[in-house]
């Protein structure tokens, strides 16, 4: 096996195709700006990340995104959104990401702050965006989020805004926790998303549920997911694990989220391994970094030292993500270099 170390994991060029902007705030930007928004910070530094961060495993995904809403206060304002969408892309390059896609919910970030309309938003984050690409060499792509658990106007309002949008927006998602939200209601609208030109991905299978396989074959066959966020589940169904070979649905797979919000209870028992040796395409992603206090080498290295993924493997996975990325192909093109061999 190829030796890597944690120093040079991070010298390697990546593609990270599942990062959620609304949660990956800066932890120095989470403090500073915590008590400008009227947030009371904790007297401790422990406590302070109490307050925010998810370092250790929660007992299930609900728990993860009922946590999350402590940093969604902090999204209070055109200025912060502007300051926290540059920062993204500066941290993600600096982490070695060249291709990155990032994606938000609307309604979660407008929640409890009413002057920020759905257009103030999007703006603001783009001009983040903008500000990003000018000064560092990278691909930055826009993804917008249905929350599964609002309601279904609600769920209207936002894919008619995507497609208002789409000059801005490279994909559409549905995302929150899956149980007891049935995706098949949905498909009109992905249907209608897909019309206008936008992409699909889909969350799905991430939860320990006997049906997750089943909600991931939904996703594709009913919304017309193209990639599945997560998806590792499928793990418990072999014909549904065949069924996203054959038709070569790559899954964006973050580990140590999965680990977090015990998908999978232990790092060792995380079935990437499984899932590539069962010819299903595999990315490696970064998905909360924010809160999870984490960066995407993170996730290479515990791939590295508890699954022995190697410098092929980081390759296959970056060119298989490159290939999936759903950044225009004239966008991309700058950087192929940097993940394929021959050109």
């Amino acid at each position: 096996m190829q030796k890597l170390f944690s120093q040079n994991i991070r010298d390697l060029l990546k593609v990270d195709l599942h990062r959620h902007l609304d949660c990956s705030v800066r932890w120095s930007t989470l403090v500073e700006l915590a008590p400008q928004v009227g947030i009371e910070l904790a007297l401790t530094a422990q406590g302070q990340k109490d307050q925010f961060l998810i370092t250790k495993p929660m007992k299930d995904l609900g728990s993860v995104l009922n946590k999350f809403l402590n940093a969604q206060k902090i999204l209070a304002s055109e200025e912060i959104l502007t300051r926290i969408a540059f920062e993204v892309c500066e941290d993600a390059f600096n982490d070695g990401v060249r291709i990155l896609e990032l994606r938000y919910a609307p309604t979660f970030i407008a929640e409890d702050h009413e002057h920020l309309s759905f257009e103030k938003i999007h703006t603001a984050l783009v001009k983040g965006l903008e500000m990003a690409k000018k000064r560092l060499p990278m691909a930055v792509g826009l993804i917008c989020i249905i929350q599964r658990t609002k309601s279904y106007e609600d769920a209207v309002k936002v894919v008619d805004f995507a497609i208002d949008h789409k000059d801005t927006f490279i994909a559409l998602d549905l995302a929150d926790n899956e149980e007891n939200f049935d995706p098949k209601i949905f498909a009109p609208l992905f249907q209608k998303a897909k019309k206008a030109g936008l992409r699909i991905t889909v969350h799905s299978g991430e939860a320990p549920n006997h049906l997750a396989a089943t909600w991931v074959k939904d996703s594709v066959e009913i919304l017309g997911a193209e990639r599945i966020g997560h998806g590792i589940q499928i793990i418990r169904d072999p014909i549904i694990m065949q069924f996203v070979r054959d038709r070569k649905i790559p899954l964006e797979v973050c580990p140590i989220s999965n680990f977090l919000t015990q998908s999978f209870p232990t790092y060792e028992s995380h079935p990437i391994r499984k899932l590539i040796e069962n010819g299903i395409l595999v990315t490696i992603n970064s998905d909360d970094p924010g809160v999870f206090a984490t960066t995407l080498t993170d996730d290479y290295d515990v791939l590295h030292q508890v699954h022995g993924f190697t410098l092929q493997d980081f390759k296959r996975a970056n060119e298989i993500a490159f290939n999936a990325s759903f950044i225009a192909e004239n966008e991309k093109a700058r950087f192929k270099k940097d993940f394929f061999d021959h050109v």
